[in-house]
């Protein structure tokens, strides 16, 4: 009989009450390693993001995708018994995670100091807007108001209206700092025997994203100005047009500037003063996209991207969800998986980005029915009845 292959993070115990997306996504990225993760959802309903589009016959991809190689149990978290298991739960995990508002977990008698009654080396971890300190705990937060109050919309778009970006970047990026803090955390345990509390917030880490931008206005004064797609530190960085369509060009450095310009066959631009140095070719924005703008426009994408990549432009098309389902890049690199859901049969999610060698991520198991494992997991961890099961079930506990 073959011996399973050990996974990266197997024997790590995750009790996880977040939803939507922060919270999932951070415990996607574990379960697809190894981690034995246990879902609580809300009697009844489940995760908000079950009802998420696209739906197709009842069935929301995005939960799906945010929640595969997990287990689900249902809880009524507001009755006396459903917090009593949560506690049991707790007992056996090694992190319990959630992203409730600030305070909440509390009142609901599982915040960190009630698990820590029962499990005093637990790993607790909160993720929530606004942390649970400072004037702005208690104010609710999405994507959009993480991303507006850290400041990452007032640099977005163009320079007439601010504009958030469109994925749900603040849950994602609070979700992997997350996702490092607990692994972090866990590594302080294994040499101390010590648990310890996280809190992480999502405008922290949209705040610590900003790049230069904070940097703009501490030393100079000014407030950074929008541009767009392109860039407050590089240029030329931006999207240019092409004879069918349009093209990125990012050249961060003098040295990519330069083979632009040699690939343009306008070496003339290596001897203007204008243009000589980074610094410099910011100061001339106009002139320098005006110029690029002329040369690419006269050239299909196709083309454009044969040359640079040819001659080490840092440049790209502009790909489609469309282009990407059949890209040949997402394929060797494994981003594109199938998974077959009971309901809809197989669908193709995004895969798991971290690849490790010797315990690279798994996709076992599709993500899970609503309560699917409440029979499962009360018998084979806290060693319930199946009448005691039956008898929580018929009275709205579970």
């Amino acid at each position: 009989m073959q011996t399973p292959t050990p996974k990266a993070l197997d024997g790590l115990k995750i009790l996880d009450f977040s939803r939507v997306y922060s919270g999932p996504y951070c415990t996607m990225l574990m379960a697809d390693l190894g981690a034995d993760v246990i879902k609580i959802e809300p009697v009844g309903t489940g995760d908000d993001t079950r009802r998420f589009m696209p739906i197709k016959d009842g069935i929301s991809g995005y939960y799906n995708y945010m929640n595969r190689n997990k287990r689900s149990v249902t809880l009524n978290l507001r009755s006396e018994t459903g917090r009593k298991v949560a506690l049991e739960l707790a007992q056996w995990a090694d992190v319990v995670l959630e992203n409730f508002s600030a305070g909440t977990a509390d009142k609901l008698g599982i915040g960190y100091e009630d698990v820590k009654q029962v499990n005093p080396e637990v790993i607790y971890a909160s993720l929530s807007g606004f942390g649970q300190t400072g004037p702005y705990k208690n104010k609710l937060a999405f994507d959009a108001v993480a991303q507006a109050m850290g400041g990452l919309t007032s640099v977005s778009g163009p320079p007439e209206k601010a504009t958030k970006v469109t994925p749900a970047l603040s849950d994602a990026i609070t979700g992997i700092h997350m996702a490092f803090a607990i692994m972090t955390a866990a590594y302080y345990k294994n040499q101390t025997g010590k648990g310890q509390y996280i809190d992480l917030a999502m405008m922290d880490t949209v705040f610590s994203m900003l790049e230069g931008s904070v940097m703009v206005r501490t030393m100079t004064g000014e407030n950074p100005k929008r541009l767009g797609n392109a860039s407050q530190i590089a240029l030329p960085y931006d999207v240019f047009p092409a004879k069918d369509g349009d093209i990125v060009i990012a050249c961060a450095t003098d040295s990519t500037f330069n083979r632009l310009a040699t690939v343009m066959g306008r070496e003339d631009m290596l001897k203007d003063e204008r243009f000589y140095t980074n610094p410099v070719r910011v100061n001339h924005r106009a002139e320098v996209d005006s110029i690029i703008s002329a040369w690419t426009k006269e050239r299909t994408v196709a083309e454009l991207d044969a040359l640079f990549t040819a001659n080490k432009v840092p440049a790209a098309p502009i790909k489609t969800m469309s282009d990407l389902i059949d890209d040949p890049q997402i394929a060797a690199r494994e981003m594109l998986i199938e998974l077959e859901d009971p309901v809809i049969g197989k669908v193709q999610y995004p895969g798991n980005p971290i690849k490790l060698q010797a315990t690279p991520p798994t996709y076992e198991r599709n993500a899970p029915q609503l309560g699917e494992h409440n029979s499962e997991v009360l018998e084979t961890i806290l060693n319930y009845s199946p009448e005691r099961i039956e008898e929580m079930k018929a009275k709205g506990d579970i």
